[in-house]
This record gives C-alpha cells, structure tokens and sequence, in this order.
C-alpha cells in the first residue's frame, strides 16, 4: 500500500498492555513505517479503569493517571518527530493532580490533546468529574479526544454536551458511536463547530455521509492501531482485510483530492496543532 503524495497523520492509536489489550510500542513504529503513517497522535490502556462488562478493575492491578502519563511521554520523547501524546484521564478515580500539571508544563511540546474514555471510565463527558480536564484543556489549548459508543456514559450526545457548554474547546467523537449506524453522532456534527468525528472503525459509507453532510472539515483519520497487531493496518485478528486499506485505497478514489488531504492530514494538524515538515 502506498498513499503516494498524501501525508498521513493517525489522530487515535495506543500503546499498554491491561485486560485483552497489548499494544506494543515498537508494533506502533514498524506499523508506521510499514503503512506510510507520518505521525501518531498515542495514548495508553494502560489507565483503563472498567474492564468490557463494566466491572471495576481492581485498584492492585490499575496504574495510577500520573505514571501512566510518564510511560506515554518516555515514548514520544524517543520519537518527538512521529509521535504525540494524547494522556489518557482516569475520570472516575483521579482528578489531574499537580504532579500531571508539572509533567503537562515540562513536556508541553510532546503534549497535542487529551484522551477520554467513558466506556473504560464509566464517566460522561458531561459529569462534573470532567470539569477539571476541561480547564486544563482550555489552559493549555488542548484539544478533547473521546471514545463514543458501548454504554450510556459513552453515548456521542454526552459529549455534544460537552462541546456546547465549553465552546473554546474542540472535541473529537472517536468511532462516532461505536457499533451503531452512526446516524445520531453524525447529525450531532453539525450542531457545534467545535466538535469533529474520527474513523476509527466508522465504514467508509458513514464518513462519506458526513462529508456529504457537512464537510470534509469534520473527519479526522484514526485507527486505534495496533490493536490488531502490527499489521492493524492491513488486516484484523483472523486474516480478513483491514478497514483502513479501504480508507488508503477505494475511499481515495471516491472523493477530491482536497477532501483526502483533509481528513488523512490536515484537518489534524490545524486541530493539534501538529507541525511537520513537508518532504
């Protein structure tokens, strides 16, 4: 697979290893190089905090916020030009304390969003329990990535919530409500300018409805990689061709030129103020 002229920046990818999750950091890199990924917006499972049943984790086998953080840093710090960090908040259990703001402060430059998770978190969006990241997010201009879809808590109306009552912020629905028809996130992109939708494991026919809809200014690119392996890319766990060659490949074609390059590239380096170099 070659994207040829495009750029490429994956705007949701993981690494940590916590339940049936293990995400390697150097799967992340080969999957890069391998697929033509320029940069990766990274954040850890390792702060996961529900187990998929919506049973707590036990606190013996949880990392806290603040270490977890560290671990994602010491990773994007070996490669500052390929990946950012996107910290991963444990709402239910931990507020951003100041060790967090002191590691925010000193690694700003490796710092491009930050990741929530209400199904692994059981916490909404719009819970008072968010408030204290949304004043960092606002502080520090930083863009509010969210998984959306599972369970209540994630439904993407929690985080059009969000979005509306903090509108100097912007948002990203991740999935665009995970395992539906994408109908209600997708209507929901037009009713705040502040929030956007990601790819990750959306099919192509929802995001060409959300083009459609409104824009190719909506739609950022992201995977959740490698969470099929280092070949996320190109195919799932039992062989069966990837979701994302069809975004490499026969999503090209069905759209302009220019609406390609926003959604794989520059649609994230406005939103995270991502700045790379062009060759």
């Amino acid at each position: 697979m070659d994207i040829g002229d495009f750029m490429l920046i994956d705007t949701h990818v993981h690494i940590g290893k916590i339940l049936d999750f293990e995400m390697r950091q150097e799967d992340v890199i080969y999957s890069m190089n391998r697929y033509g990924v320029d940069f990766a917006l990274v954040s850890s499972v390792d702060a996961v905090e529900f187990d998929h049943a919506g049973h707590a984790i036990p606190k013996a086998l949880q990392t806290s916020q603040d270490e977890v953080f560290k671990r994602t840093l010491a990773f994007a710090r070996r490669y500052p030009d390929r990946i950012g960090v996107t910290p991963w908040m444990k709402l239910c259990a931990e507020t951003p304390d100041d060790e967090f703001i002191r590691l925010l402060e000193e690694n700003r430059e490796l710092v491009y969003g930050i990741k929530l998770h209400p199904f692994h978190s059981r916490v909404a969006p719009d819970d008072p329990r968010a408030e204290a990241v949304y004043e960092i997010a606002q502080q520090y201009h930083l863009p509010v990535v969210s998984h959306t879809g599972g369970c209540e808590e994630a439904r993407s109306i929690h985080l059009y919530h969000a979005a509306i009552k903090h509108p100097d912020i912007d948002f990203v629905m991740v999935h665009m409500d995970l395992g539906t028809d994408n109908s209600e996130a997708i209507e929901l992109l037009g009713k705040a300018d502040n929030l956007y939708g990601d790819t990750t494991w959306v099919p192509v026919k929802s995001t060409l409805k959300a083009i459609e809809r409104w824009g190719s200014g909506k739609i950022l690119f992201g995977s959740d990689n490698p969470i099929d392996g280092r070949d996320t890319y190109l195919h799932n766990k039992t062989g069966d061709r990837s979701l994302y060659q069809e975004y490499f490949n026969e999503f090209r074609a069905m759209i302009s030129p220019e609406d390609y390059d926003n959604i794989m590239y520059r649609n994230a380096v406005r939103l995270f103020r991502i700045d790379l170099k062009q060759s």
